[in-house]
């Protein structure tokens, strides 16, 4: 089952709440209680009233009465819970930042480079995960890149990631092929755009797209990368490629003052 991605994924696992409370001015120690949500943040802040039961009781305690207490909560991942770090492959690669991921297209050269969007918390990616290491395997010419959404929300929402597990498949100055999700029903989508798109290609001289234009000036604007980057240079021969060839019968002259008035506006 896809995830979509409304108020954000809570990571899987127990949380151990630890309580206590005062009485006539001295702090009882209640104990800890393990909660299994995975939704144990919703308590977080709130007061807890807990019945009198066996482990809850002070050691002055007569009767059996409602108890009151401020929780307070603490959340861990032990290392056996960490699915996503599992029989990883040589060619999957974590990304911890956004301009790891920008420069892992742009220095892949013609290879096929496949962005797997995931999250600890979804159920669809941890099932997926094992099949997708699989294919990593059989297609070692290929990239993956892998990107915790949880970690990276801004940048995954400047791409537009709405729903996961989530693929993207890039190469060379082709830049991005296709993109879609994917489950361990439909995993074929997965096989057939392998299919289509792993055969090695051919491109010399030629540098790679990697991003769209859009989806870098999105992630310049939130201050993800920086706004001197090679796109923005090879945005700009582009201009000036096509105000040149506007300028053939005006004379050079306008042509020129128009390239450097639009490398100026770029650059600002």
């Amino acid at each position: 089952m896809a995830c979509l991605l409304k108020n954000g994924l809570s990571l899987p696992g127990s949380c151990e709440t630890i309580m206590s409370s005062r009485n006539k001015g001295s702090l009882l120690s209640v104990g800890a209680v393990q909660v299994a949500d995975s939704r144990t943040n919703d308590f977080l802040g709130k007061t807890l009233i807990i019945s009198d039961q066996k482990g809850f009781r002070g050691p002055n305690a007569k009767a059996s009465r409602p108890l009151s207490v401020n929780a307070q909560a603490s959340f861990c991942v032990s290392r056996s819970m960490r699915w996503w770090e599992k029989t990883l492959k040589p060619n999957m690669i974590e990304i911890h930042s956004t301009q790891e991921l920008v420069d892992g297209l742009l220095n892949a050269g013609d290879r096929l480079v496949i962005i797997d969007f995931y999250s600890p918390g979804c159920g669809g990616c941890k099932a997926l995960h094992p099949k997708i290491c699989q294919l990593a395997e059989a297609n070692q010419n290929a990239i993956f890149l892998k990107v915790n959404y949880e970690e990276h929300k801004p940048m995954c929402h400047s791409l537009n990631i709405h729903v996961l597990p989530f693929f993207r498949f890039y190469r060379g100055a082709e830049g991005r092929l296709c993109s879609f999700s994917c489950t361990n029903a439909t995993i074929k989508k997965f096989k057939d755009a392998l299919a289509k798109y792993g055969t090695q290609r051919s491109s010399v001289g030629e540098e790679a797209k990697g991003l769209e234009e859009s989806e870098m000036l999105a992630l310049s604007s939130i201050g993800k990368i920086s706004r001197k980057l090679p796109m923005e240079s090879a945005l700009i021969h582009r201009v000036e490629d096509l105000v040149m060839g506007m300028g053939m019968g005006m004379g050079m002259g306008k042509a020129q003052i128009g390239i450097q008035e639009t490398s100026e506006l770029l650059v600002a």
